[in-house]
């Protein structure tokens, strides 16, 4: 089959693209390079500069390419700018997914997983969170997801378009070889700006809250890796491949870390001191995110190789520790 993966020169997108090749897909990416990497892209892929939005783009691309499922990953995706600058989200991410289904209908693409997030559910009733809790998002962006799974929802009725939303948790790691990893201008990610500072190429981190109802104070999150949220992105297309309904699917270790025992976990497997501070909290957060992810274990098959926070964060120090610019491709 040929996959189109949208965003695939971004961090999930990119990792996700190896995985299906590495299950002998034809794979073509899709991206506008605004935050994804050239060279993130497997030289094994034919690419595609451009943007979503365009719908013209989109058509000729669909027109060249026989196009059997589409992986979704083009999204814009950092908190804090959309709750400065939520137009933004709406026009890029629920805007997108406007074009991306009238292209998809008109050229007979019917199934496509789409990059959701553990942000439609907001500020959660309970713990773990089960797919069928209330989504009330507290930011721009969780309601921008949230109106892509909506409208995905009335496109497969109205035009059989089946889709899997997953709806994952906080990402982490890389690909265990060290060949790709994760590379954000500027970096958002807990993870990678504490390793940032063990490197030497930040010089200050700071803890955002400690007056969270959790064990410490600090948020807490669940951690999945990157490459085991691109594994469920591959069995997502072959749940739909099989001709099953459209669904959607949490992904997540089911553990939740605080922010605290992530920075000690870094410290330990760097050895590093990595100071830090703490800083008020950032708006829209949610205080505990954590996933219930038995659904995607008992129907899609998925389960986590890397399920130990040190190993994650062994493999996203590896990275780190060899490609200290990145993938060097910014100023």
């Amino acid at each position: 089959m040929t996959i189109a993966v949208l965003g695939g020169a971004g961090y999930i997108g990119s990792h996700t693209v190896k995985q299906l090749l590495a299950d002998g897909e034809d794979v073509i990416v899709l991206d506008n390079l605004i935050t994804g990497h050239r060279k993130a892209v497997d030289p094994r892929a034919r690419f595609y500069q451009g943007d979503i939005r365009d719908y013209h783009f989109l058509s000729q691309v669909f027109s060249k390419e026989k196009i059997d499922g589409i992986v979704h990953f083009a999204a814009f995706s950092i908190v804090p700018e959309s709750m400065k600058d939520p137009l933004k989200y709406f026009d890029n991410n629920t805007g997108g997914m406007i074009t991306l289904l009238e292209a998809m209908n008109q050229f007979g693409i019917k199934k496509i997983v789409f990059s959701s997030t553990a942000a439609t559910y907001g500020e959660p009733k309970q713990v773990p969170i089960k797919e069928t809790d209330p989504q009330v998002p507290t930011n721009p962006y969780g309601e921008s997801k949230l109106a892509m799974e909506k409208i995905m929802h009335w496109a497969d009725i109205a035009y059989g378009l089946k889709f899997v939303a997953l709806r994952y948790f906080n990402v982490a790691g890389a690909m265990p070889d060290g060949s790709i990893g994760e590379d954000h201008h500027p970096e958002t990610h807990l993870i990678p700006i504490i390793l940032q500072v063990a490197a030497g190429t930040r010089t200050g981190l700071q803890i955002y809250g400690d007056d969270y109802p959790t064990k410490d104070g600090t948020n807490v999150r669940d951690y999945v890796h990157v490459v085991d949220l691109a594994d469920a992105h591959v069995l997502a297309l072959k749940y739909l491949n099989a001709g099953n309904q459209s669904s959607a699917f949490n992904i997540g270790s089911a553990h939740g870390f605080s922010n605290m025992e992530i920075l000690n976990a870094a410290r330990k497997v760097t050895g590093q001191k990595i100071p830090a501070t703490m800083a008020p909290r950032r708006a829209g957060d949610p205080s505990t995110l954590i996933a219930s992810s038995d659904k995607a274990r008992d129907i899609l098959g998925w389960k986590p190789n890397y399920d130990d926070i040190d190993k994650i964060i062994e493999t996203a120090w590896n990275w780190h520790e060899n490609h200290p610019e990145g993938f060097g491709d910014r100023n």
